[in-house]
């Protein structure tokens, strides 16, 4: 993730100079044998289907209940809580703006441990833990709100009325274009891309919402996006009458609005995290070593065939579902993509947890001094790092194979309830089968990048 920078200034070395890896190294590294991994993974999967068949035979998770919490919804629906958590958001995107705008191009600028790091790895346990916080904290939508007041307008309504059939796809063109920045960019840790790159996006953004209200947020800013799916396997929720609900994480999961683009964005996080092991594999390393004018084109395509793959292969396995009515086959891959994210969860788990503790740390360490010039506004510059997790390669490696496992486990589950209600009884079996093999397959093929090659 964090890459490829070029020397401090004046040549030094130091911790500042430590690209920390995402795991704890290559397969000979890992305490655990990869046939181990792999095949416990796949067989832990292939055991649970068979059991929840048995025990598992009529839909559960349909009605999604939840308990009120009417206390703690006074406190965070009121004005005054909302505007204090839109105001944080804005003076810490305010704070890393004029690091990334007047701060030294160095490693040590903190804007890349913010971005690569605690936004994209960070917002997974901060919406587990806490929901939709992109959602609450976004400064963008935080702008939009305030241009449309000023102008006498309501935030919701914009000019023209988004159209159903575009649903989630500019949210998955939009983590198109950050992974893209992030895995396969060559320059993606000297500032003038990351940039760019935000600037764009937030015109993308406050343009769209000016134009389709604010109803474009939720659908087109990939941070926002994703941070709400993952919202999902949270026990915080709203029920019909807009109440805050302590819920089942298991239940809150179906809830996902099941609109156009939905496949195409659970597709994107998973082979986007896919490829980001794939790339680190020494014998991708040689090949496009060997290609020094045309590694970018070649990462580039090789990113969108893993995204484009696990879409593909994920549609064909749904789509062989013959669904009972009212449903056709063609919303049988919409209506089975929640079961899609907690295998992402499993997967960001087993490939960012060392990343975010560990360069978690240093990034707060680098906050205190944003403009690279030595200054400690924070009082945080004087922390040391604690690898407790690279230096505990045992413990890394059982994370990395549970993390996977149960992401999985969870998903088949999911999967499972879902296909109880459309499946018709005489298909119960049968019907979940091509979707299982295509489970079984990506836990093989996670496992395999990151214990077998």
């Amino acid at each position: 993730m964090i890459h490829g920078r070029r020397p401090l200034a004046g040549g030094g070395a130091g911790e500042a100079d430590l690209v920390l890896a995402h795991g704890v190294g290559g397969a000979a590294d890992q305490p655990i044998p990869a046939a181990w991994a792999v095949t416990g993974g796949a067989a832990a999967l292939a055991i649970t289907f068979v059991v929840l068949l048995l025990a598992w035979r009529s839909p559960r998770l349909a009605d999604p209940g939840g308990r009120p919490v009417p206390r703690l919804d006074a406190v965070v629906g009121s004005a005054p809580y909302r505007v204090g958590v839109r105001l944080i958001g804005l003076a810490a995107t305010a704070y890393v703006v004029a690091a990334a705008l007047f701060g030294a191009d160095l490693r040590v600028n903190p804007v890349f441990g913010v971005v690569y790091v605690l936004l994209w790895v960070g917002l997974v346990p901060a919406s587990l833990l806490l929901g939709p916080v992109i959602r609450a904290l976004s400064p963008v939508r935080t702008v939009h709100i305030v241009l449309s007041r000023l102008t006498g307008g309501d935030p919701s309504r914009g000019l023209l009325r988004l159209p159903d059939r575009v649903g989630y796809w500019p949210a998955a063109l939009g983590l198109f274009a950050f992974v893209w920045l992030e895995l396969v960019h060559p320059q993606q840790t000297f500032l003038d891309p990351v940039r760019i790159w935000f600037a764009t996006y937030a015109a993308v953004l406050i343009i769209g919402a000016a134009l389709f209200g604010d109803r474009w947020f939720a659908r087109a800013d990939p941070f926002e996006v994703y941070s709400t799916l993952v919202a999902h396997l949270s026990p915080w929720a709203r029920d019909d009458d807009g109440a805050l609900v302590l819920r089942n994480p298991l239940r809150n999961l179906p809830t996902i609005p099941i609109e156009p683009g939905l496949v195409g964005v659970v597709a994107v996080l998973l082979g986007s995290t896919a490829f980001d092991s794939f790339r680190e594999a020494p014998m991708w390393r040689r090949v496009v070593q060997d290609l020094p004018s045309g590694a970018t084109w070649v990462n580039t395509a090789v990113l969108a065939a893993f995204c484009v793959g696990v879409g593909v292969a994920y549609w064909i396995a749904t789509v062989a579902v013959g669904p009972d009515e009212p449903w056709s086959r063609r919303e049988v891959p919409s209506l089975l993509a929640h079961s899609v994210v907690p295998i992402i969860l499993g997967y960001m788990v087993a490939h960012y947890a060392s990343l975010l503790v560990e360069y978690g740390q240093q990034t707060v360490i680098y906050l205190s001094d944003p403009l690279v010039r030595g200054d400690d506004l924070l009082g945080t510059a004087d922390l040391t790092v604690a690898y407790v997790l690279s230096a505990n390669p045992s413990l890394l490696a059982t994370l990395k194979v549970l993390a996977i496992v149960a992401g999985h486990v969870l998903g088949v589950l999911a999967a499972h309830d879902r296909s109880l209600a459309l499946l018709p009884a005489e298909r119960r079996v049968s019907g979940q089968v091509p979707l299982l093999v295509v489970m079984v397959a990506f836990t093989f093929g996670g496992l395999w990048l990151l214990f077998g090659i």
